[in-house]
């Protein structure tokens, strides 16, 4: 084991206001715009410093769903794990290793949160971001890429040494169909007329997708009217053997109601073919009821997965003991979080899956870290959505993204309208340029043009 210890000198946090091109409703929220975080760190490690860097959107109404708390106040309460997670890797005497840092100062930042009334699940936030940012910092101090770091030991952490890391020159892309996305020009809703896919039929015939995921509103009757024309779609516009995953988004108000749409489901003709193309079905029940009672005795065909109720250690062990089948790989989950449900699928991988899930990732280091991570853990299609709903790097400064299509030219490309954005090619995206040295930092933010957060 060749373990990198690091000293944090500097923890810089930074947001961007993120508009979106198209509205992303997701369960029972519709997102317009949003706020991404940065994080850049500063380390002393063997003598010398050294730079590490992340972003990731601080999405309202996914990490707390509650309807007493307001778009803003839950983008606030991100914010804050950002805020108690920084002082808490400033606060270590010493230097540690990446993990040591997760595993200690890490916990005090979540505990520190969640006693200030900040759920689980956003309290980790912070933590995930500072651990991808100390991450790319050991990586960058040894020259290492992630699949080689890890495959070292390079981090201190009990899961990399044991699992078989890959490093794909691919990824399939799964195409997100949201709950207000048209899927035909003849359907109602917003066209941005900006030049880019703004329908189901035009992504497909754009990006030549095999690979969809699907919004679930859990109303029966209007999720399988819906699905019906998502299948018949499917089979007239993609080339060859099509699939989907299934997402809840917790919007199933009992185990019941979920039982009930799946056999609504299997007795639909018009979607044998579509229940037979499914690899998955995520987080249907509200996390609050997930993990209450058995889901393999519903009568559900496919895999079950968690996302959202995955806010702790051990909810995976859980939800296997429970009927569950899989979890979801998302860097706003955490670093460390995909490689222990990566160890857990790895004892019986015929039984179990890790799924790679979208956090609405944008072009620069999110999308490229949190693909990367996925990719490496053996992922092999991951759900991609920032592109879609979001104009390439949006705000960014022009000079930012032309930089990160330099770096990365099978990854991205420049659109009709000029301006670059993710390249996705017989639906998959170039991982071909992410396996370089650091977590996939060839190009950095332009880190003057950001807003400090407080």
């Amino acid at each position: 084991m060749n373990v990198v210890a690091l000293k944090p000198l500097r923890i810089d946090l930074f947001e961007r206001p993120v508009q979106l091109r198209l509205p992303f409703r997701f369960g029972a929220a519709t997102l317009h715009h949003c706020q991404q975080a940065f994080v850049r760190v500063e380390c002393q490690a063997y003598g010398r410093t050294v730079v590490g860097a992340t972003a990731e959107l601080m999405v309202p109404k996914w990490f707390d769903k509650s309807r007493e708390r307001s778009n803003d106040q839950n983008v606030e309460d991100l914010r804050e794990a950002l805020r108690f997670a920084r002082a808490a890797y400033l606060g270590a005497a010493g230097a540690r290793s990446p993990w040591q840092f997760s595993h200690q100062q890490g916990t005090e930042a979540i505990e520190h949160g969640v006693a200030r009334g900040l759920p689980r699940l956003v309290a980790q936030f912070g933590v995930a971001q500072l651990d991808k940012a100390l991450a790319d910092a050991a990586l960058r101090t040894t020259a290492l890429g992630l699949a080689e770091g890890l495959a070292r030991g390079l981090f201190g952490d009990p899961w990399s040494g044991g699992l078989v890391l890959q490093q794909p020159q691919r990824i399939v892309l799964r195409h997100t169909v949201g709950l207000l996305d048209r899927l035909v020009s003849d359907d109602a809703g917003t066209d941005p007329q900006d030049g880019l896919p703004a329908t189901l039929q035009d992504a497909i015939r754009a990006h030549g997708l095999t690979h969809f995921k699907l919004k679930l509103c859990g109303e029966r009757d209007a999720d399988i009217d819906r699905l019906t024309r998502i299948a018949a779609l499917l089979d007239a516009e993609v080339r060859g053997e099509w699939h989907v995953t299934l997402d809840g988004n917790e919007n199933f108000s009992s185990a019941e109601v979920l039982a009930a749409f799946w056999q609504a489901l299997l007795a639909a003709p018009a979607l044998t073919r579509l229940v037979e193309r499914t690899l998955l079905l995520e987080q249907p029940l509200p996390r609050k009821l997930a993990l209450q009672q058995r889901v393999d005795t519903l009568g559900i065909g496919v895999p079950l997965i968690l996302d959202e109720s995955d806010d702790a250690y051990g909810v995976f062990e859980r939800g296997l003991a429970l009927g569950y089948r899989g979890i979801s790989s998302k860097a706003c989950k955490g670093l460390y979080r995909s490689l222990h449900s990566a160890a857990l699928v790895a004892r019986d991988p015929a039984h179990r899956l890790l799924s790679g899930e979208d956090l609405t990732c944008q072009a620069g280091l999110a999308v490229q870290q949190d693909t990367l991570l996925a990719a490496t853990l053996g992922v092999t299609h991951i759900e991609r959505n920032g592109h879609h709903y979001v104009d390439g790097f949006g705000s960014a400064p022009a000079a930012e993204a032309e930089a990160f299509a330099r770096a990365h030219p099978a990854l991205y490309e420049t659109a009709a309208n000029g301006r670059p954005r993710l390249a996705v090619h017989d639906g998959a995206l170039s991982l071909r340029s992410l396996h370089g040295p650091g977590f996939a930092t060839t190009a950095e933010p332009d880190w003057s043009s950001l807003t400090p957060i407080a």
